[in-house]
């Protein structure tokens, strides 16, 4: 993970014009907020950072609680620094950031099974949950500044978590 010093944002001066600057990100910024690049994705980006997040949730024990749980406590706060901080350089809530989507498909699978039907059907929740942010994720999400980013995703994937445990409660999964 970056340091709270890697997330840093910079600035450097825009050539030829002195005295005026555009922030610029780091890297390790880049790297993070973007879900390991996958923000960078030609198209649908939030849904291919929720398939990132699948794959690194497929690894033997990152299911557990004790792992998942602070990752996801961490993962929340970095997330909003880096995200503030691709922001300012990409606009409000930028496509380019989807570490809102890692962290709102871990949420969307915590406690729960580990199977490929719940992490399908999370998948498939959580991706249109996030699309049609119901209340209050659309409110979260038109604040500016990391926190919203990262906080409309959060609810949404407590919904998904909710329909899921719902579902396996009862036995329909």
């Amino acid at each position: 993970m970056a340091s709270p010093d890697e997330l840093q944002n910079q600035s450097e001066p825009v050539s030829g014009q002195e005295g005026l600057t555009t922030p610029n990100v780091s890297f390790v910024t880049k790297a993070f907020a973007s879900g390991l690049f996958s923000g960078f994705s030609p198209a649908a980006s939030g849904t291919v950072g929720s398939a990132v997040a699948l794959a690194l949730y497929s690894i033997p024990g990152f299911e557990i609680p004790y792992v998942l749980l602070p990752l996801c406590v961490l993962v929340f706060f970095l997330g909003v620094k880096a995200s503030d901080a691709m922001e300012k350089v990409y606009g409000h809530d930028p496509a380019e950031v989807t570490i809102d989507e890692v962290l709102g498909m871990w949420i969307s699978l915590l406690f729960l099974p580990k199977t490929l039907v719940v992490a399908g059907l999370a998948f498939f929740i959580f991706r249109i949950l996030d699309i049609i942010k119901p209340f209050p994720a659309r409110s979260l999400d038109n604040t500016k500044g990391g926190s919203g980013i990262m906080l409309d995703d959060v609810v949404s994937g407590a919904y998904t978590n909710l329909v899921l445990q719902l579902l396996v409660a009862t036995r329909i999964l």
